[in-house]
């Protein structure tokens, strides 16, 4: 007996030692409760300038229950789908982790896309990340993590920039509509008009799309475990931005490549702010390029090209000048 209690000490030793955290890779990880739920989040800095006060650069993450930090045997993947080096001598940036989803995780252990799943058979992710999943939830938290980095002696109060792409761009939208300590907002590959607008551009047929929308609107708090978004988000999600957008008087970047399906509302829009006068709106659009910001090929499939990097410096160019 005490033979087989030693090998199995050895044996959860080896298994501990394998596993990996953020601080593996140089980043922080905090965790902050709200509600009931644990929330785990990444701060990303320049070495050696941790403690050093700057402002933060919230990024909030596209659709899909992934971990913030993936990483194999070979190493490290881009934990943003940019270089955030150029960034990190102005800012600390902040990444909050999915509902139900560890903060990291080894990529053979996910499902394609990098999906984390409690069923793999049925391609179903964990049901607190299904029962959060929907934009007012990740709204709230994300200004109530905020908040709480406000007590940080790292924390440049002065400035503080959110940016979202994709599902992100609504959630950082809400987030600056609501939070007067938000300075500046980057909006990319979203559609102002909503995720629905989106759904049907891409459909082929478009009466289907509309029955579907009309069935989503009359079960929109319904939770439905089956995989793929519920009534639920897809409703929150295809609330109109432009609502939220609008109004405000801080300066917003909008980023969208001009065949991403959203790229015509996303125009659309720029006529309404043109209207509106407003003057704190910057568009860029980025001519052949996908949402993603890859170029499609002819056939219209994306090559392995990704131009996040010149995104990005954009990104930045622009937080820069206001």
């Amino acid at each position: 007996m005490k033979k087989i209690i030693i090998v199995m000490l050895l044996i959860s030793k080896n298994y501990a030692s394998s596993q990996k955290k953020p601080e593996d890779f140089g980043y922080r990880q905090l965790s902050f409760k709200f509600q009931d739920d644990k929330v785990d989040l990444i701060v990303i800095s320049k070495k050696g300038e941790e403690k050093i006060p700057k402002p933060l650069f919230f990024f909030c993450q596209g659709s899909l229950p992934r971990p913030v930090v993936i990483y194999d045997e070979k190493g490290l993947f881009g934990v943003l789908p940019f270089d955030e080096s150029p960034l990190l001598s102005c800012y600390h940036i902040i990444i909050v982790d999915k509902p139900g989803v560890p903060i990291i995780a080894n990529a053979n252990d996910l499902a394609p896309d990098f999906r984390y799943l409690k069923d793999f058979k049925k391609e179903l992710p964990p049901k607190a990340y299904t029962d959060r999943n929907y934009l007012d939830y990740y709204v709230f938290r994300n200004n109530f993590i905020l908040k709480q980095l406000y007590r940080e002696r790292w924390v440049d109060k002065t400035e503080l920039a959110v940016a979202g792409h994709s599902e992100g761009s609504s959630v950082a939208a809400k987030m600056a509509s609501l939070n007067p300590k938000i300075t500046k907002l980057i909006y990319s590959g979203g559609n102002p008009f909503g995720r629905i607008a989106t759904l049907l551009e891409q459909s082929g047929n478009a009466n289907e799309m509309l029955e579907y929308w009309k069935e989503v609107v009359q079960n929109e708090n319904i939770i439905n475990y089956e995989g793929g978004d519920t009534y639920k988000a897809t409703y929150s999600f295809s609330m109109p931005q432009r609502e939220h957008l609008i109004p405000l008087k801080i300066p917003v970047l909008i980023t969208y490549g001009t065949e991403d399906p959203a790229a015509g509302y996303n125009d659309l829009f720029q006529i309404e702010v043109i209207r509106e006068r407003k003057k704190n709106f910057k568009f860029i659009r980025y001519e052949g390029l996908e949402h993603n910001f890859f170029s499609p090929d002819a056939k219209g499939n994306s090559n392995q090209d990704t131009n996040w990097d010149v995104v990005a410096r954009d990104w930045l160019t622009w937080l820069n000048n206001q």
